[in-house]
């Protein structure tokens, strides 16, 4: 007896896919990994065009459809055109300060209002289609929304606000069709993490607290996200999956 093979749970061809703050970093690494698995991928970053990302290490916007809209304005984002219609929204936008910067008024608000606010912002613009084509949300915090960061008290307390919302979402949407879940990935090489990284007593001493020895990318960001939105989590609601070599351990 020939039994047909299974349908591939990581092909995403035919599906529309966004990736907000895909333009760089882990971001960009999620796209291009939706994108290689067959996925249509849109995505929105800050600069006025793509080619201005061209010479930027850890960017590559080839064969991903880039669109510039400011996060951190709920009016971009409830007028952004592109696209009209989705089935996997990753959102991935965030922004750091260092120098102890994050605890001025002002540097507090502007990184909560992208890293914490705008999630709420993307996920309610895209929350109809998102139902009507029972489609998933993919939230991006960090490792440092679970533990006290003593220099960034604005990045982690969005981050910990990101995880506790991926939660709120999932159980307020699940019956609307909609998957809600998150990535919290820990030490991964992008610009955001170039002060620890490019300093290599501070990078030594990251790495003797992760088991795992090394540095995340990327691309395994990109795979925790894939699992995540495949058919293969489908019995999964407001988790927030630790992808940190062990570092929280």
């Amino acid at each position: 007896m020939n039994i047909p093979p299974s349908p591939d749970p990581l092909d995403f061809s035919g599906k529309t896919v966004l990736v907000v703050g895909g333009s760089s970093g882990i971001g960009n690494g999620i796209a291009q990994g939706f994108r290689r698995r067959g996925a249509s991928v849109h995505v929105w970053g800050t600069r006025a065009s793509a080619a201005l990302y061209q010479d930027e290490a850890g960017s590559d916007l080839q064969g991903l459809v880039f669109s510039q809209v400011d996060v951190a304005d709920a009016a971009a984002v409830a007028s952004a055109l592109t696209p009209s219609v989705i089935d996997v929204l990753v959102l991935c936008q965030g922004i750091v300060a260092y120098g102890r910067k994050e605890f001025e008024v002002d540097t507090f608000r502007r990184i909560v209002d992208v890293n914490l606010n705008s999630l709420m912002a993307c996920a309610s613009r895209y929350r109809q289609t998102l139902s009507e084509r029972r489609g998933s949300i993919i939230t991006i915090s960090s490792a440092g929304g679970l533990r006290a960061t003593r220099g960034n008290p604005a990045y982690a307390a969005s981050k910990a606000g990101a995880i506790h919302l991926t939660a709120t979402l999932a159980q307020a949407w699940a019956r609307q069709g909609i998957r809600v879940n998150g990535v919290a990935p820990g030490l991964v090489d992008t610009k955001l993490t170039k002060v620890t990284i490019a300093n290599e007593e501070r990078l030594r001493e990251r790495l003797e607290g992760i088991p795992a020895g090394r540095l995340g990318t990327p691309q395994e960001m990109a795979d925790a996200c894939l699992f995540l939105a495949s058919p293969m989590a489908s019995y999964i609601y407001g988790q927030t999956l630790l992808v940190d070599g062990g570092r929280t351990l």
